[in-house]
């Protein structure tokens, strides 16, 4: 959980430099490999290994082991104290923690006759931002239970009506000063200054049908996938025209029109459904809804090569780890774990639920969350190699149910017109983090098409 190498005050050795510590080290780890010996008679497609798993540690790294604190206490009196001993934390110890015992509890957000949330970001500690099938930006204040509806931004030709398909992608630049999501027009894109909300963007010209996701590759640059195959590259230079009144107060800021820089097609794809990019790479990851994922090189903006995946039914959702070195893609009964380098499917993990269908995937560290079409989240432990397993409950995996939420027809009706046999539970679309990894916002709404209706809740 934390770190802390102490310096001793007096003497050669800090306090917590005792010969027992090594000890229960090096029975810990005779455990850990009885466990992995007995769990062989399988073998594992992918295997993660710790430093601690070397049979032998150098006099070093049990010396910086003796010296070191892992008690919490002791990081936070350094910190308060502003020492200057080494000192680190897990920023996702608290996430597992709250997880494993299962210590998440629901708060259900009423949206009214709103229909499913297709994404969601926390602005802050206390306001989460999503975007609805009805065209509709909402604002969530999690503290006054509050709901605020940021007007869309509407092109200079007034569209069909047809071409409102919802909001489906919300994306934070990295320096968190704007936000890019759909505009009125869900071939669209509007551009928000934050933290006003004040929309100063309506990006336009690029796309003939909707737009699936957006990804920003930097503060200025942002890329915008759409089910015409088409990607294109977006500048946005934040500096726009103001209009004050006579007493010198803001009245509204004039909403600029941008035209893309580039436009390309995504070869051998079908519908652009998820845009992740990898800094390190420096490259962009693309899926489409025929099983492909596409790699671009993001300096030049050109397509370098494309793979089909193993599981090619209901790609609709893909995240990366935090150090960029997995792709998860959902698929309909599996999420693939990837090999950013080679994109070689390295590991496919069955969804405790057959034919569920992964419609949502995050990353906290070596923690998959996996939102499923049938109102369960799931945890999946990338070192351990299986589910999230609780604490109080070894026998038993890790998962959150979700409330029923808002659905129209109701369920009499709909078991009259044949269109469920089973009790109804909400899609998981979305859910995100808060920067602590101690709250959890899921939304969504009903699977089938032809109904309508909403889900929200707040887990902490």
């Amino acid at each position: 959980m934390a770190q802390t190498r102490r310096v001793p005050v007096f003497g050669s050795r800090p306090p917590c430099a005792y010969q027992s510590r090594l000890d229960e080290r090096s029975l810990q780890l005779r455990m850990t490999r009885m466990e992995r010996n007995r769990k062989s008679d399988k073998p594992e497609d992918f295997v993660c290994y710790e430093d601690s798993d070397e049979e032998e540690e150098s006099t070093m790294s049990l010396c910086t082991m003796l010296n070191s604190s892992y008690n919490f206490v002791d990081y936070i009196r350094n910190r308060e104290y502003g020492m200057r001993e080494y000192r680190s934390i897990n920023q996702n110890h608290g996430t597992r923690h709250i997880l494993t015992h299962d210590l998440f509890k629901e708060q259900s957000i009423p949206l009214k006759t709103m229909n499913k949330v297709f994404c969601s970001q926390w602005l802050s500690s206390k306001q989460i931002v999503f975007g609805t099938k009805c065209n509709k930006l909402m604002v969530y204040n999690v503290k006054s239970h509050e709901l605020d509806q940021i007007p869309s931004i509407k092109g200079r030709i007034d569209e069909a009506a047809d071409q409102q398909s919802g909001i489906h992608s919300l994306k934070i630049n990295p320096s968190r000063t704007l936000l890019a999501t759909g505009a009125y027009n869900s071939n669209e894109i509007a551009v928000y200054r934050l933290p006003t909300l004040d929309p100063i963007v309506l990006a336009e010209g690029a796309h003939k049908d909707w737009i699936f996701d957006i990804e920003w590759l930097d503060d200025e640059f942002f890329v915008s996938g759409s089910r015409d195959t088409k990607l294109a590259l977006w500048q946005v230079q934040d500096k726009y025209q103001e209009k004050y009144d006579s007493d010198g107060d803001l009245i509204q800021p004039i909403t600029q029109f941008l035209n893309p820089a580039v436009i390309r097609s995504c070869k051998t794809a079908q519908k652009v459904r998820a845009i992740t990019f990898n800094k390190n790479l420096k490259e962009m990851v693309t899926l489409s809804l025929n099983g492909y994922v596409h790699v671009w090189d993001v300096e030049r903006f050109r397509q370098k090569f494309s793979r089909r995946l193993s599981s090619c039914q209901d790609n609709v959702c893909m995240a990366m780890k935090n150090d960029s070195s997995l792709y998860a893609v959902g698929c309909r009964s599996y999420t693939l774990l990837l090999d950013s380098r080679t994109l070689h499917t390295i590991k496919k993990i069955p969804a405790r639920y057959s034919g569920c269908g992964i419609r949502s995937l995050s990353f906290q560290d070596n923690v998959i969350t996996i939102g499923t079409g049938v109102g369960v989240i799931m945890f999946y432990d990338i070192r351990a190699g299986k589910y999230l397993e609780s604490s109080i409950n070894s026998s038993r995996a890790v998962v959150l149910k979700t409330s029923r939420g808002y659905v129209y027809p109701d369920e009499d009706f709909m078991v009259d017109q044949g269109f469920q046999q089973v009790k109804y539970t909400p899609a998981i679309y979305t859910h995100c983090y808060d920067y602590s990894g101690t709250r959890l916002f899921s939304a969504g709404g009903p699977l089938p098409a032809n109904l309508c209706g909403n889900y929200a809740g707040l887990w902490q």
